[in-house]
């Protein structure tokens, strides 16, 4: 009997081996694949992110992703993947988020999307415009156009030339981008203080001793800086305002404090408050030449909107609060029971 046709079974029983192998391979290789674009890349901290260059090429993607340990699937797999998805070679630069549990899907959908990480920058109400600089010099991803320059420079640039910068700045959050710069930041803050001073300005209270919007923007610094608390503010800025009707000195220590420049060293004496700067509200009359702080929204409509009243004075009672009075007689003696702990 010829072996032919055992051979030929035996081929036939071999190919059918091999196409089975072949297609379980291609099913497990499918189903890696599958659960590759919905699975979660290796990514355990906040904060970590990915920079795609301008040019970059998907290899140079894949490859970093690799290289940082985020990803270990095959790159043909991200190669098909963006076949899929139809975004190969749509993919924008630019920083993208990479959070724990984000997946190669996600991930080629915010480049293809162009969905690049939007940083934080919260100007804080009551900075002053030095240590607004100094929280910019420290801001992550910005280009920091303002190092070096003086502020006239900075208020230049920003379209706000011959304005002193001090108080000129809306304390909010203001979200960018890696590659925006900082006098950006400067130009769109400068322009909310703008924009929230004049509508403030036009809702004002009837009569306040405040001839334009600059002048309540110097109330508003001060109040600022006079108290934090919100139940506060606007008897505060009463003191002050009737003060002003009155022709009284303001006698503000925050004031005086940022007269003293870097002379400040965290307390002040009576020599200071006797020492005259153009700040120094205990020996100058009427506002100070400029605002000594960035007031807040809160402040400024404080400074428009004073509380009714007949106080002329306050004194902090050590624990964030004041306590007022109208006349000087009960102000020394708060004084003494509050600072000089002598209450009778």
């Amino acid at each position: 009997m010829s072996d032919k046709p055992t051979r030929r079974h035996a081929w036939s029983r071999l190919l059918l081996i091999v196409l089975l192998v072949a297609a379980g391979a291609l099913a497990y290789g499918w189903n890696d694949y599958a659960r590759f674009g919905t699975a979660p890349l290796n990514v355990t901290a906040q904060g970590e992110s990915i920079d795609v260059g301008r040019g970059s090429s998907f290899k140079a993607i894949v490859g970093e992703l690799h290289q940082r340990g985020f990803s270990t699937a095959n790159p043909w797999y991200w190669r098909l993947l963006a076949w899929q998805m139809h975004v190969a070679g749509r993919l924008h630069a630019g920083e993208y988020a990479l959070e724990p549990g984000i997946t190669p899907r996600q991930l080629l959908a915010n480049m293809a999307g162009g969905k690049v990480l939007q940083r934080n920058f919260t100007i804080v109400d009551g900075w002053t415009f030095a240590e607004l600089r100094q929280a910019l010099a420290r801001a992550e991803k910005l280009n920091h156009d303002s190092a070096g320059l003086e502020d006239a420079a900075i208020m230049q640039k920003i379209g706000a030339g011959g304005e002193m910068p001090e108080g000129r700045f809306l304390p909010e959050t203001y979200a960018y981008v890696k590659g925006d710069g900082d006098l950006d930041i400067l130009r769109r803050a400068h322009a909310a203080m703008v924009k929230t001073l004049d509508e403030l300005w036009a809702g004002r209270a009837h009569d306040l001793p405040l001839a334009t919007p600059y002048e309540a923007l110097i109330l508003a610094s001060i109040v600022e800086k006079e108290t934090g608390r919100p139940d506060e503010r606007a008897q505060i800025a009463g003191v002050f305002v009737r003060r002003l009707q009155n022709h009284m000195l303001l006698q503000t220590d925050p004031s005086v404090i940022y007269g003293m420049g870097a002379n400040y060293a965290g307390n002040i004496h009576k020599s200071d408050l006797t020492t005259d700067t153009p700040y120094n509200t205990y020996t100058r009359a009427g506002l100070p030449p400029t605002p000594i702080a960035l007031p807040g929204k809160p402040a400024l409509v404080a400074a428009l909107h004073p509380a009714d009243g007949d106080t002329l004075y306050f004194v902090a009672r050590g624990d964030g609060g004041h306590v007022f009075s109208r006349t000087l007689e009960e102000h020394n003696r708060n004084v003494d029971c509050y600072q000089r702990k002598r209450c009778r």
